[in-house]
């Protein structure tokens, strides 16, 4: 079997990590929307899959595909695919460049699926639908042309020597952080859920209904994760297909170590560990362990995770009580807190001279332009088509009000949260 043909069969994988997140999402909302945000998993993916399909491709590209360049001081740089849209012209035969096509659209959903994390309980299903849309059809694909697609942050190193140029192995840049900072721009745009806050500012409690769907898609994340990191690493950075073992191990290992170091942190603070900031831990472990998967030892990759465990717990709580933003899913601290700290540890451990600050210049990309577009886009959207749900959907649950049926009609109950704003 050629690199290829392996690389195919381990993106078979990466829909798993898809239905973890499903998973996790429904099951750290409320039980009245349960159904809703299962239907809008669905969906999402399959916009965003359109969207690529559309026009994403033509802007991410592929290191076989031509791009448009700019000269600045006698220095190529690579900033944007010159793809036709729809594929045309893309033969998907089996070559570096289809299989590309296949995980960058898989990977493009994986993306879109992060924010609705963020806005569980109050976001309308079309409204997710549409901000999939301008994700995976131009900021995900955008950024991702200069990390894999050969872009300027991958050019950083053949053109100003530092390291191997900006280094994102499984996505914990292109996929997490992009994804998370989208879901902090959500929840900006959305606002909290109502009763979330006091009028004093003080939060109240509202905790997810169904831990065992949480920790089921921790495990199913495992599986999809392992495929995503498996074949970023064999198409983006040529790894030899049997070394992809140590892909495997570290990104077991990071998993790990954050969630044991969830539990821990969660049981000195609280005496007892917390199932779902644990498995919050999990996908941050994850997220972080993404970037340097192929380039670290697994000592380093358990530690790697374990500080991932221990922020994403104190992140959430930050986002809460200091920004006083409300995720329900902790999407926020553990995608895009996950992936930063992820691409940062790739530049601290990976050993090559300069990397760091390849990496600080793919972090500051990120947050000075990446997250200003992606809230801009949103921002438009939500002038022309209202992103949050009326109060009356709120009240009643959004499986009732738009789709018309609850997930457990048998045991469907409602909480009065709206005496508070």
């Amino acid at each position: 079997m050629n690199a290829m043909a392996i690389c195919f069969l381990f993106t078979l994988l990466v829909p798993l990590a898809g239905a973890g997140l499903a998973l996790i999402n429904a099951g750290l909302g409320r039980s009245r929307s349960a159904a809703h945000a299962m239907l809008a998993s669905l969906a999402i993916i399959g916009v965003a899959a359109l969207a690529y399909f559309v026009c994403g491709f033509a802007w991410q590209g592929s290191t076989e595909l031509p791009a448009h360049t700019l000269t600045i001081a006698g220095k190529t740089w690579n900033w944007l695919a010159a793809v036709p849209f729809f594929l045309r012209g893309v033969a998907l035969d089996g070559s570096l460049t289809s299989v590309a096509v296949w995980l960058g659209m898989l990977s493009a959903g994986l993306a879109a699926l992060i924010p609705l994390g963020s806005g569980a309980d109050r976001w309308r299903l079309g409204a997710s639908c549409a901000s999939a849309a301008l994700l995976a059809g131009f900021t995900y694909p955008l950024f991702t042309h200069w990390v894999w697609g050969g872009g300027w942050l991958a050019q950083l190193g053949p053109n100003n020597g530092l390291g191997m140029g900006f280094m994102d192995a499984g996505g914990s840049s292109s996929i997490q952080a992009v994804g998370g900072l989208t879901a902090l721009s959500i929840a900006w745009i959305l606002g909290p859920r109502r009763g979330k806050y006091a009028p004093d500012g003080t939060p109240s409690a509202i905790p997810g209904h169904n831990a065992v769907l949480v920790l089921f898609g921790c495990l199913a994340a495992l599986m999809g994760w392992l495929g995503l990191n498996c074949a970023g690493s064999i198409l983006y950075y040529g790894l030899e297909p049997g070394r992809t073992v140590l892909v495997a191990v570290n990104t077991l290992l990071g998993a790990a170590a954050a969630a044991l170091a969830s539990a821990a942190v969660t049981r000195a603070r609280f005496g007892k560990p917390d199932a779902s900031l644990c498995a919050n831990g999990w996908v941050g472990g994850l997220a972080a362990g993404s970037a340097g998967c192929v380039f670290v030892a697994p000592v380093v990759a358990v530690l790697i995770g374990a500080v991932a465990g221990i922020l994403v717990v104190f992140a959430v709580e930050w986002i809460e009580l200091r920004l006083a933003v409300d995720d329900p899913g902790g999407a926020i601290a553990v995608h895009a807190m996950g992936g930063i700290w992820g691409v940062l540890a790739a530049g601290l451990f990976a050993g090559r001279a300069g990397q760091l600050v390849a990496q600080l210049a793919g972090l500051a990309t990120l947050l000075g332009f990446v997250l200003p577009l992606t809230y801009g886009l949103n921002r438009a959207l939500d002038r022309f088509y209202r992103q949050r749900v009326a109060v009356e959907g709120e009240r009643r649950g959004m499986d009732l009000f738009e789709l018309g049926a609850g997930a457990y009609p048998e045991f469907m109950t409602h909480t009065e949260d709206f005496s508070q704003r």
